[in-house]
């Protein structure tokens, strides 16, 4: 199924259960089938929509567009379009920035709760911000990883793919997400990039009235444990959970637990609505 955004770009997205709706967006280079451990379980309590964002997966790629607050407005567009009301969205890694653009650009315009998942608020080492991304900290860092996305995209996905993970996928499963990865041009992924990695939003998290979980990996490989924490620390009233076992991708190593998380969350009765 596909939503067209604003501005022409049609958006893939598979929409399942019944329920309350759970919106799920998907980190950097990936797609939505990353969430292939959780969305059939999530779907026996909740209406599960996930959805590819634009250069990703099978969603369009077109020439522009490839910044954090043109993903909110697609975001905005899929809510308008499905009509969906009271929603949980839920952020993973890039998918958090996306989510916090979007409450910056609409408030809190048909969402309920939202889940966060995995991310630093800043990226780039500060005086004041040492809890960074691992590889791509600062502008040097930054053409580093965009070389090797341009010329060895291949190996730089099946570092990545071992990277977020702190168990071992089957090789079913890795073919798929190898396959997912490899649908998202070098173009697309720099230009991404270059305009999320740059940002701050430090600022932006005690604002956030949202009912908010906040999910840590202690064995992130992407970011030290502490940045996500911090933005647990930063929400108002923000429950946050530990994941001891896992690395970045949570979801896929630790999806038991994670399923069971984010369905209590989506259980208990928000305080703060739309």
């Amino acid at each position: 199924m596909h939503v067209s955004t604003n501005d022409g770009t049609r958006i893939h997205y598979m929409d399942e259960g019944d329920g309350q709706p759970l919106v799920m967006i998907h980190g950097w280079c990936f797609s939505h089938r990353f969430f292939t451990r959780n969305l059939d379980t999530l779907a026996e309590h909740a209406r599960v929509i996930a959805f590819d964002l634009r250069g990703h997966g099978d969603s369009d790629k077109p020439t522009h567009g490839y910044r954090i607050s043109r993903l909110a407005r697609d975001l905005f567009d899929l809510l308008e379009h499905l009509d969906l009301r009271r929603v949980t969205v839920l952020g993973w890694s890039l998918g958090c920035p996306v989510i916090w653009s979007y409450l910056e650009l609409f408030g809190n315009h048909r969402l309920a709760r939202a889940v966060f998942i995995e991310q630093t608020p800043r990226q780039y080492r500060s005086t004041d911000w040492t809890y960074t991304h691992a590889t791509c900290y600062d502008e040097a860092s930054l053409a580093a990883t965009q070389t090797q996305v341009e010329l060895d995209t291949a190996n730089f996905d099946r570092q990545q793919l071992e990277t977020i993970m702190a168990t071992h996928p089957s090789e079913q499963e890795r073919k798929l997400l190898l396959a997912e990865m490899a649908k998202a041009p070098p173009a697309v992924r720099n230009a991404l990039m270059a305009d999320h990695t740059r940002h701050d939003w430090r600022d932006l998290l005690p604002t956030i009235t949202l009912p908010s979980l906040v999910l840590v990996a202690r064995k992130d490989k992407v970011f030290p444990w502490q940045g996500p924490a911090w933005v647990g620390k930063k929400i108002p009233h923000a429950q946050t959970v530990f994941f001891e076992d896992s690395s970045h991708a949570l979801f896929l190593d630790e999806a038991d637990k994670f399923n069971r998380t984010v369905s209590r969350f989506m259980q208990a009765e928000p305080q703060v609505t739309a």
